[in-house]
């Protein structure tokens, strides 16, 4: 997947515009979230894999840091050598709130070659987050860039104990606000019901919301039927990951073996 001299690069504007595209399909756009370049050539070796996204928390606990903590320039580093990794690939990276100055922190993401990014509201006054929307859209207008921003609102996972139907209400005025603003979608993560996720896209979008795989999830058909736009799966897929390693640890420590169903990926 890696460009080659006979097979000219894809510009970023061009794989902003690629993603984009993905959002706005009728079929869900699965991306499974890689937090080092291992990770993502392993992802990239599968046919099936049309975009990339990194995970913010698995970065952060890769480098020790507590997830929201790690400082920006650890994850542009990493970040931009998983775009070199993936080539023609869109990368959409997770950049936690923007950082002070969402503006710009996405014309540093949009240097390493990232085109498109999850920035989350952590419950802002709308007005606010919104703002913070309006300058990363800026930033990459600046840059020529159509950013496919994936506008995070904790509508859910901070809520607390509220009722479900504050929080759909405030993630719906969050989601049209952050549309308003030039997001391209808006993801809601938390674990959501068909009834919900039916709430949510009436209120936000056709094709306008995207969501994140959990245990105790709908499947990404059956969100895909819903009228979600993406679906994604966060710090799990190296939590699976990490599992595995225990778990063969486990084993070797009991006398067993290597796997033979173990495949060379790096």
């Amino acid at each position: 997947m890696t460009a080659t001299p006979s097979q000219p690069a894809i510009s970023p504007a061009d794989r902003a515009r690629a993603l984009r595209e993905l959002h706005a399909a009728p079929e869900i756009l699965r991306v499974v979230n890689v937090w080092d370049v291992v990770s993502a050539k392993a992802i990239l070796e599968l046919p099936q894999t049309r975009a990339l996204a990194t995970a913010g928390h698995s970065i952060a606990a890769s480098f020790g840091y507590p997830d929201g903590t790690i400082p920006l320039e650890i994850t542009l580093d990493m970040v931009g050598r998983i775009v070199e990794a993936a080539g023609s690939v869109p990368v959409t990276a997770d950049l936690d709130d923007g950082y002070d100055d969402p503006g710009e922190t996405t014309r540093r993401a949009l240097g390493v070659g990232i085109v498109g990014a999850n920035i989350e509201d952590r419950l802002l006054p709308v007005a606010d987050a919104a703002a913070r929307v309006e300058a990363v859209v800026a930033a990459a207008e600046a840059e020529g860039v159509p950013f496919a921003l994936n506008a995070r609102t904790d509508a859910f996972v901070r809520g607390g104990g509220r009722p479900v139907a504050e929080s759909v209400a405030d993630a719906i005025e969050r989601g049209r606000a952050y549309l308003a603003a030039g997001a391209d979608i808006v993801f809601v993560p938390g674990v959501l019901d068909a009834d919900v996720t039916r709430r949510l896209v009436e209120g936000i979008g056709e094709r306008k919301v995207s969501v994140i795989g959990l245990p105790g999830a709908l499947t990404a058909a059956e969100y895909e039927a819903l009228g979600i736009a993406r679906i994604s799966y966060g710090p799990t897929t190296q939590r699976v990951a990490l599992t595995a390693l225990q778990d063969v640890a486990i084993s070797l420590y009991a006398d067993g073996v290597i796997p033979p169903s173990t495949r060379a990926l790096n």
